[in-house]
């Protein structure tokens, strides 16, 4: 039985002795303040806290210049709190509070953790394949790597203007060369168009301790065979609006990186660029110029070039014959036909047709829109005069548009054509009558 108030004793005490820590962690800057409060359930005689190596004893009243100051409500209430200022890159690390027990002399303790912020160095991008290698349809894969930061700093992608949400492996962490600070590796993997071409890959890298975020550029230069420049894989273009006895340019649009190698084939006679033919007729001269390459902006992206035919002048023979483009680099070639049209342009293969209403410009789907909404309603009133006339369906039985509305029924012996007098009800429905049988 001696044993049981010592057990009783042992347990009040462990029980007394719990400590609230608030918070249980927390980042902060060089220079910046951090408010931490223990707190138990009795009242207590003293607050010790431990910052780094250093001990501070903290009353309630008048502490020390430059010292911890006390933070919380009072001993009495049993709240042990400090408001550290101006804190210290040295103090990253536990920081403790210490109160005596509600029974004995002994002290008990509790931590949380100070995470004081270092901005980290700057990132390293490494993508493989290497940069002259890059093709359409292959995975490159980039690393970025960024050391000595604390906490471990955050990495986003970037490709042109738009962030990269797939293709990203967790980042990984590990600790860095220099004790107690952390690198943050992560891999991306991403398969190549031809419209990242000449884009900028970008490793953004943010953190608590930069005023700005850090970045880790490479410039992909994708390549890829030569194509129609609207993605369209028909093999046949057709160039409108040329004038018989003007010159005429034979312009195609093509993408392709690196630049085309260029040659046309009109009848027997084979163009390339820099070499003027002579028409086999000698009224005109046909000149294949270089192709042009595009300024890249935000309409044309990367590796659009002009690809130009000089008819001087256009004779009726060259409408009638076939243009036979042939473009090709080292990743491949596309060959084009291109037909001649004196006519214009038709308005379904010229630019979007537009409209222009009040200063408002609509484009052709808007105007069908329009339309076939304005018949909708116009079919819609017609309908509903129509069954108001004829007294059909929702308007069945219901006066008619000219007459007296306010006029009775016939009694049931006046209507014409009555088989049974005897019933004083009739079915009227859509215009009919209908006679319920009568027993005979």
């Amino acid at each position: 039985m001696a044993a049981f108030p010592a057990l009783l004793l042992l347990f009040v005490a462990v029980v007394s002795g719990q400590i609230q820590i608030t918070p249980r962690e927390a980042v902060r800057q060089v220079g910046e303040s951090l408010d931490v409060l223990c707190k138990v359930n009795y009242p207590i005689s003293f607050c010790r806290v431990e910052i780094g190596r250093e001990s501070y004893t903290i009353p309630s009243n008048s502490p020390a210049p430059g010292d911890p100051t006390y933070y919380g409500r009072g001993l009495q209430e049993g709240e042990c709190g400090a408001h550290i200022t101006n804190i210290k890159e040295a103090w990253n690390g536990d920081v403790y509070c210490s109160v005596p027990q509600q029974i004995g002399s002994r002290e008990i303790k509790q931590s949380m953790k100070l995470i004081v912020a270092r901005p980290p160095g700057n990132p390293e991008l490494i993508v493989s394949p290497p940069q002259n290698e890059l093709k359409e349809g292959e995975t490159i894969r980039a690393i970025c790597r960024v050391p000595r930061g604390r906490p471990a700093a955050n990495i986003t992608w970037h490709l042109g203007d738009e962030e990269i949400l797939n293709g990203l492996k967790p980042p990984v962490v590990s600790n860095s060369s220099e004790p107690g600070l952390e690198d943050v590796t992560q891999e991306l993997n991403k398969v190549l168009t031809a419209d990242d071409d000449r884009k900028q890959l970008a490793c953004r890298v943010s953190h608590l301790g930069l005023n700005r975020p850090l970045e880790a550029r490479r410039q992909l230069d994708v390549q890829y065979p030569p194509r129609r420049a609207d993605g369209n894989s028909d093999e046949q273009i057709t160039i409108f609006g040329l004038k018989i006895q003007e010159d005429g340019r034979l312009n195609v649009t093509v993408r392709s990186n690196p630049e085309p190698t260029v040659e046309w084939k009109v009848s027997d006679v084979t163009l390339v660029p820099g070499h003027p033919n002579s028409h086999p007729n000698e009224n005109s001269v046909w000149t294949a110029l270089h192709p042009l390459r595009l300024p890249q902006d935000e309409v044309h992206g990367s590796g659009y070039y002009n690809v130009t035919l000089v008819l001087s002048p256009v004779t009726s023979e060259d409408v009638e014959r076939n243009y036979f483009l042939a473009l090709s680099n080292k990743h491949g070639e596309k060959r084009l036909m291109v037909k001649l049209s004196t006519l214009e342009q038709p308005a379904a293969q010229a630019s979007i047709l537009r409209l222009n209403v009040y200063g408002m410009e609509l484009e052709a789907g808007a105007i069908v829109g329009i339309v076939v909404g304005v018949l909708i309603l116009l079919l819609a009133v017609f309908l509903v005069v129509f069954a108001k006339a004829t007294d059909r369906w929702c308007f069945a039985g219901s006066p008619p548009l000219d007459g007296d509305s306010e006029a009775p029924l016939p009694p049931h012996d006046d209507v014409k054509g009555a088989e049974n007098p005897t019933h004083d009800h009739e079915y009227i429905g859509n215009g009919n009558t209908k006679k319920p049988d009568t027993p005979v």
